[in-house]
Order: structure tokens, then C-alpha cells, then sequence
């Protein structure tokens, strides 16, 4: 959540924020109300409250006529306090409530529009010209049913649309990624971690995947917990209601996590094999630094993100993320979006994005520096998102017999073996 602070001081500021996002600019309004309610409750409460106190060291020295009006003051005035509690306690609630609603403030420096008007920020390597190589490139799917690597039709007779298997090599090339990210993100200073797939409701919320992300949130209703659709949510409450010193940041964690999304609205969309799935792996940075830290740490996030693509040897481009397009919790996003060559197009692959204080704030974590406790900022960062990535390599580096050639990186971590070759029928 943002400071209400900031929202008094600044409201056109906010209300500009939510309009780039797309989203209701009453809420800014409505939000002001509500605080200046629960101001003037508080206020309120707090002089009966003084009143009843001073009230109450009168009455043992009054006379006995004094006393009796005293008495009855005293009784009007423990039926205003309680009243006045109760419109405080409302007034608070109705803030809480709102204040959940709003997103995180936009950067300044992002791109205003939808999904369609991001920034392209660079493009790295070459995509490759499978015409001049005299064969036509086949997609993943096929690929992997070649290799015997993907299995989609008794992913759905097991589970239903949207699942699948990866066996055979197909397995072992999801272990080499994982194995190979978590090598990287620890060579990087990163504390490899394994977390929960279930978290509770506080910590869905905390993150920001209550609100406009809910539609995409698996719930299991009996127990009152939530399936992760990212890492991010069990390694950002890792923290909750906690106080952290100064000189322990920046604090930085690799996250390893199944990851579920319903994918409501992507009815229709990348239907076709394993790029757009109800359940997949991912390796997930996440980083707790100093506010004033948080862009740097951004760039960082992004800098490891583009090592990784490159050590793939895959082609890809950096956008810069429109602002309707940015997900409640992130005041900015950056996507690395790697060439798809059955597609013609580049689709994303890793993200990482600038929540500054708005997560910290929703999940009461702080920062010590000296005197002070203040909220901190949280980052993070997708390093391997599995079946997709698998997508982008199978494609990149297949060859005209149906066989895939293997990034140096990975080869240590599939037993040495430089191409991945079909399986006999």
C-alpha cells in the first residue's frame, strides 16, 4: 500500500497514477474521505476519552449534589466514548479497505497506455533465418513429441487442459535449468531457497494478488489457503512483522516453487503446448534493500536476468512495461521476451519489477537504520520460468533432423550430451 502520508500531501499525483494504470480515480477521493473520517473520529475519541478521565478524579471530592450531575455526565459521556470508538473503529476499517484497493505508485519514467504500449529498451543476439538453413522450423510441441520430452494429451487425460508431462529428457532439461539458475542467482549472492506452495490469506494479500490478480488465484476453500502462482508471495511474507537491521541489506533469496495460475483470462490464447499452463516451475529472485535503493537493485535484477537469456544463447528484447500493464504491486516492470521462431514474434520469458515500499507496507516489514524504522522496498525478479523456457530453447536451437542442439551452460547439468536427440519410435 502507499502512504497515506504521501496521498494527503499529493493527491494528484496518486489520482494521476491510478488514471496511467487504467484504473477508478474516485478511489483517491473516496480514500480522502474515509481518512479524514477516521482523523476526526480519533480526534474526537480522544477528547471524551480525556474528558472521562478527568471526569472520573472529580466525582470522589464533589459534594453531594455535584456528584450527582457528575454521575449522569459520566454516564452520557461512557455512551459517547463507546460511540465514538465504534465510528473511529469503522472509519479505520473503511480506510483499510480502501487503501487495499489502490496500486502501487507509477514511475515517472513508464510508458502510459495498455499491454500493446511498452518501450522496447534493446535487443540482444540474432534470430535466426531457417530459410537460408533450407528446412522449416517446427514448434516446441512437436519437438517435444520428437524427442519424447512433452506429453500433452495425457497431461489433459490426467488433469485436464493446460497440463502435461515432461518425461525423459524433457525432464532432465527442466532439472539442468533449475540446477543451472540456482547456480547463477547463488554465484550472485542469492540464498537458494525452497518455499511453500500454500500460504495463508495474509500473505496472498500482502503481496497484491488479491486484487485485480485474484480472478488468476487458486483457493482451497476447506482450508483457507492460497496455491502460489509465483515464489515471490512466500519469499516477500518470509519477513512479515518483522523488523530488519540496516547493515543486514540488501537481503536476497532464489526462490524454487511449483507456481499455479487459472489463467482466466486467457481464453483461447497459447493453447498449443506448454507456454501458457495451470501449473510449471519457476526460479524466482527476490530482493529486501534500502527505499532509496530500490532502482539500482532494479537494474541489478535485470542485469542477471539478461545474463541468464544470454548464457542460453537465446534472442531476446527488454521492454520497458506500460504502465495499464503493470500488475497492482509494481511502480515499475521490465520483460525479457525471447524470439519464438514458429511464432514470428518475441514472447516474455523473465520479468522483474520495482514494488518499492507497497508490499513492505502491506506486510508490516521495516527496516532499523539507527533510530528510524521506516518500510523498506522489495524487488523481484523471474530467472527461469521452466516450460517456457524449455519453449524458447527447443525452438532456438533445433535442427533440420528434429534433433536440439544443447547451450554450453546446461551441459554439465545433462551428463555432457551437446544435442538432444529423438527417441526411436
Amino acid at each position: 500500500m502507499i502512504d497515506l502520508r504521501l496521498l494527503r500531501e499529493d493527491p494528484d499525483r496518486v489520482r494521476a497514477s491510478q488514471r496511467a494504470r487504467g484504473e477508478d480515480v474516485a478511489l483517491v477521493d473516496s480514500l480522502l474521505s474515509a481518512d479524514e473520517r477516521r482523523r476526526s473520529s480519533g480526534v474526537r475519541f480522544d477528547e471524551l476519552r480525556a474528558e472521562q478521565r478527568s471526569l472520573g478524579k472529580l466525582i470522589p471530592k464533589a459534594s453531594p449534589d455535584e456528584k450527582a450531575e457528575l454521575l449522569k455526565r459520566a454516564e452520557q459521556l461512557k455512551a459517547d466514548v463507546k460511540a465514538a470508538d465504534a465510528e473511529r473503529g469503522a472509519a479505520d476499517s473503511e480506510t483499510q479497505e480502501l487503501l487495499l484497493q489502490l496500486g502501487n505508485l507509477v514511475h515517472p519514467d513508464v510508458p502510459v497506455g495498455g499491454e500493446e504500449d511498452f518501450v522496447t529498451l534493446e535487443t540482444h543476439g540474432d534470430i535466426r533465418d531457417f530459410a537460408a538453413e533450407g528446412f522449416e522450423p517446427k514448434d516446441h510441441l512437436e519437438l517435444g513429441t520428437i524427442l519424447g520430452a512433452i506429453d500433452t494429451e495425457r497431461g489433459a487425460k490426467v488433469s485436464g487442459s493446460r497440463f502435461y508431462f515432461l518425461t525423459g529428457i524433457g525432464a532432465l532439461l527442466e532439472l539442468a535449468l533449475v540446477n543451472a539458475a540456482i547456480a547463477q542467482a547463488t554465484a550472485a549472492g542469492f540464498t537458494p531457497m525452497l518455499t511453500p506452495a500454500l500460504v495463508r490469506p495474509q500473505s496472498m494479500a500482502g503481496t497484491g494478488f488479491l486484487g485485480q490478480a485474484a480472478q488468476d488465484v487458486y483457493h482451497l476453500d476447506k482450508d483457507d489457503l492460497y496455491l502460489v502462482g509465483t515464489s515471490e508471495v512466500a519469499l516477500a511474507a518470509y519477513h512479515m512483522d518483522e523488523i530488519i537491521d540496516a547493515d543486514r541489506l540488501p537481503l536476497r533469496y532464489a526462490g524454487f516453487s511449483p507456481c499455479f495460475r487459472r489463467e482466466a483470462g486467457s481464453h483461447g490464447k497459447d493453447t498449443r503446448g506448454i507456454f501458457r499452463v495451470h501449473q510449471f516451475d519457476k526460479v524466482e529472485m527476490f530482493s529486501y534493500v534500502a527505499p532509496e535503493d530500490s532502482q539500482a537493485e532494479h537494474q541489478r535484477l535485470l542485469d542477471w536476468e539478461k545474463q541468464w537469456l544470454t548464457s542460453l544463447e537465446l534472442p531476446f528484447r527488454v521492454i520497458d512495461v506500460a504502465s495499464a500493464d503493470l500488475g497492482s504491486s509494481a511502480s515499475r516492470k521490465f520483460d525479457c521476451e525471447a524470439w519464438i521462431p514458429t511464432q514470428g514474434k518475441y514472447r516474455e520469458l523473465t520479468s522483474t519489477s520495482d514494488c518499492t515500499e507497497y508490499q513492505s507496507r502491506r506486510l508490516q516489514i521495516r527496516v532499523r537504520d539507527g533510530k528510524q524504522v521506516k518500510p523498506l522496498a522489495t524487488l523481484n525478479g523471474t530467472l527461469c520460468a521452466v516450460p517456457r523456457t524449455i519453449v524458447a530453447i527447443l525452438e532456438n536451437h533445433q535442427q533440420a533432423d528434429g534433433s536440439v542442439r544443447v547451450p554450453e551452460i546446461l551441459r554439465p547439468y545433462l551428463g555432457g550430451r551437446e544435442v538432444l536427440e529423438p527417441v526411436a519410435k
